[in-house]
């Protein structure tokens, strides 16, 4: 059995997604039971030049359903407007997410596989790469990357979590 594009990367970021969303459940519940504010983890940083909460929220989507909606055009330049603000625009963002894509077909990927693909940053062409290896060396490392970075924030605050709950629910026989 081959493994195709969509199924090298659709499905694992949907997973780890559903994990995310509990994720935000569990430091929701979190600010409720120890009293912390949720803005003392809304606005957390692992380090003080790295990014908030809101900003891996918004990568992760950016690095899998946005860029796939770009691959067609033949550039990915990355999105920095609209930052959830709060745990209910973080679930709207990660539900969003799910749903584009729920709405891509492995058709699709495998249409733009080779076509190729520019990142363009500050209106510059910095890369050029094939639709396929865009997705799997580029946008999926940033993918795990920005959702590893999110968890971790939580867990530094004092979230209770686990590796189960970042990995969310896999994709087990039966």
């Amino acid at each position: 059995m081959s493994l195709t594009l969509y199924d090298a990367f659709v499905p694992s970021c949907q997973q780890i997604l559903g994990g995310m969303a509990g994720v935000i459940d569990k430091a929701e519940a979190h600010c409720g039971e120890s009293g912390c504010e949720a803005s003392e983890l809304i606005e957390a940083k692992l380090a003080d030049n790295m990014w908030n909460l809101p900003w891996h929220v918004r990568s992760v989507w950016a690095h899998s359903a946005y860029v796939i909606s770009l691959l067609p055009t033949g550039e990915f330049s990355p999105d920095f407007t609209e930052l959830p603000q709060d745990w209910d625009a973080m679930r709207a963002k990660l539900k969003r997410t799910q749903d584009e894509l729920a709405a891509v077909t492995p058709e699709q990927l495998e249409a733009i596989a080779d076509k190729t693909i520019g990142f363009v940053l500050g209106g510059k062409r910095l890369m050029e790469f094939t639709g396929q290896n865009f997705l799997l060396s580029f946008s999926q490392p940033n993918f795990y990357f920005h959702a590893t970075t999110f968890y971790d924030i939580l867990r530094m605050k004092g979230v209770p979590l686990g590796k189960r709950d970042y990995l969310g629910t896999p994709r087990i026989i039966g």
